[in-house]
């Protein structure tokens, strides 16, 4: 997956897929509070810019 292919609202497989990682490992990202997330129900979302920034090292968070 490349930057690209992202779409503007990810889930914990897209961020899985784009990190190359485990299932485990990207919802130990994502919970780690590194870049912003949005809780709808049980689903986790996380905006596309807030996760590229902390990709490109740019975060402030």
């Amino acid at each position: 997956m490349q930057y690209e292919d992202l779409k503007d609202v990810l889930s914990v497989k897209d961020i899985e897929e784009f990190l190359c990682i485990g299932r485990g490992q990207a919802y130990e990202l994502v919970n780690s509070g590194v870049f912003h997330t949005v809780r709808v129900g049980s689903r986790i979302l996380i905006p596309k810019g807030s996760f590229l920034l902390w990709f490109e090292g740019k975060s402030n968070l």
